[in-house]
């Protein structure tokens, strides 16, 4: 009877015992697994500041990307004539049968002064009595002013990338490169055929290397090879600038 009576309190020590050990177990799991919740909360919140983080760079990125973009739109405004940004570049002789002629004298007035000038409803003796101011070198504010207000009148005219180039070239002349830019840009943006489009790009190049953007300089020049391979002189310039940015 004592044996019986000894067993069965053995039997309930030891198993009072294994609950308490098995309890103390499960607390110490239910604590592990907390923390581990809480670490991985962390991390979460870590990589959500993160992502915070590259979605603001990216915002950023695109907004330079942009930038990127409206300045080169800007670089393709320069157009070039020959062998440089003189105003009397060759007085529009690089003009094809696509382009109008700048040969004829003006039937509009022969006036020595652009001062007060006037349109005559006549685009294409505007643009050539115009041009004689532009090719003597003289009155170049007057010519500028000239063709601004030509632009105005003839919005459809067939001498509208001429126009353009040439008030580039007049703006360069006074040193006004932002403004050259704008009207070059304009002759490669919407008058792409036009006889002026090379030369226009490789202006670009060249008003680059004047502001010591020696790097788009390059890539502009490697543009007038690539997409006007057959404007051999302004390829030919082109080239000889890319040898000398190497």
């Amino acid at each position: 009877m004592h044996k019986k009576i000894l067993t069965l309190f053995l039997f309930l020590l030891f198993t009072g015992y294994g609950c308490a050990a098995g309890s103390s177990d499960i607390d110490r799991t239910i604590q592990a697994q907390g923390q581990l919740i809480i670490q991985n909360q962390q991390k979460i919140s870590d990589l959500q500041a993160d992502v915070d983080t590259l979605r603001g760079q990216l915002e950023e990125t695109k907004y330079q990307l942009n930038q990127v973009i409206e300045r080169q739109k800007m670089i393709l405004q320069q157009m070039a004539n020959g062998s440089g940004f003189s105003s009397n570049s060759n007085s529009d002789s690089q003009e094809n049968n696509s382009a109008p002629s700048s040969d004829s004298t003006s039937s509009t007035s022969s006036s020595s002064d652009l001062s007060g000038w006037t349109t005559s409803g006549d685009d294409k003796a505007d643009y050539n009595f115009v041009m004689q101011f532009v090719n003597d070198g003289k009155q170049n504010n007057e010519a500028i002013a000239a063709f601004q207000k030509y632009l105005k009148t003839y919005p459809k005219s067939n001498y509208r990338a001429n126009v353009n180039y040439w008030l580039g070239q007049l703006s360069y002349k006074q040193n006004k490169k932002d403004d050259a830019s704008f009207y070059y840009a304009t002759v490669v943006k919407d008058f792409p055929s036009s006889p002026k489009a090379a030369d226009s790009l490789y202006k670009v190049g060249l008003i680059l290397l004047d502001k010591g953007d020696n790097k788009n300089a390059k890539a502009v020049f490697q543009q007038v090879v690539n997409k006007y391979s057959k404007d051999k002189n302004a390829v030919a310039l082109a080239n000889k600038k890319l040898a000398s940015l190497k």
